[in-house]
């Protein structure tokens, strides 16, 4: 029977793709990437030829009963821009339908934003909530962080680089100064891990560039 592979791919480095993940997406018939200009870069370096189709937030409606329409019968394996399928990228529609059709679902774990910057952040990593992206308008961003004040847990959150430090700011004025790792461009070539308070992350970062992921103090 046929399969819907979730394939995790890097985050940055290239290298961070495993074994399995490579084979996988040499043998099925087709790949649906939310990017296929980048998932080709990452198949080319590869030397795996494997055909790609767009499969992203805007057309993952349309998209739907195409992608199902393979999976009756051959093998199809989904990978999003970085990372895991899914979390915070386009996915879950087609994994719930494939899950509600029968199909057989198997993840092929790999790189995650989440995890990865979590480890090395230096904060407590046995529970942790995710808040993905945060909202981008200051009074519903505000409103989720007051929702957090009471949170013990560690809170693990994504931004936008003209955003930050409007962003580091909401942080401070609603939960207060507390321990914080704003982790920037994890596995590329400009990797930075900031440790320290909200006020010397805001003070840090006045020329944010690159990928943003925030891992806060409970």
């Amino acid at each position: 029977m046929p399969t819907l592979y979730v394939v995790a791919t890097p985050i940055g480095n290239l290298e961070d793709i495993s074994i399995r993940a490579l084979r996988t997406l040499s043998e099925v018939t087709l790949i649906a990437a939310e990017d296929t200009r980048k998932t080709r870069r990452l198949l080319n370096n590869y030397g795996i030829k494997t055909r790609l189709t767009s499969y992203h937030e805007h057309n993952k409606d349309i998209k739907l009963h195409y992608l199902l329409n393979h999976l009756n019968s051959e093998d199809l394996a989904l990978v999003s821009e970085a990372g895991m399928p899914g979390i915070s990228d386009p996915g879950y529609e087609l994994v719930v339908a494939a899950a509600q059709s029968g199909i057989d679902i198997v993840p092929i774990p790999g790189p995650s934003a989440v995890v990865t910057a979590l480890a090395v952040s230096g904060l407590p990593a046995d529970q942790f909530v995710y808040l993905g992206f945060l909202p981008r308008r200051k009074g519903k961003r505000r409103r989720l962080l007051e929702q957090m004040a009471e949170e013990e847990r560690t809170i693990i959150a994504f931004e936008a680089p003209h955003r930050i430090v409007a962003t580091l700011k909401d942080i401070l004025d609603v939960l207060g100064e507390r321990r914080i790792a704003v982790c920037r461009e994890l596995t590329k070539v400009h990797e930075e891990v900031f440790r320290g308070t909200v006020s010397e992350s805001i003070e840090h970062f006045q020329k944010p560039i690159g990928e943003f992921t925030l891992v806060i103090e409970g």
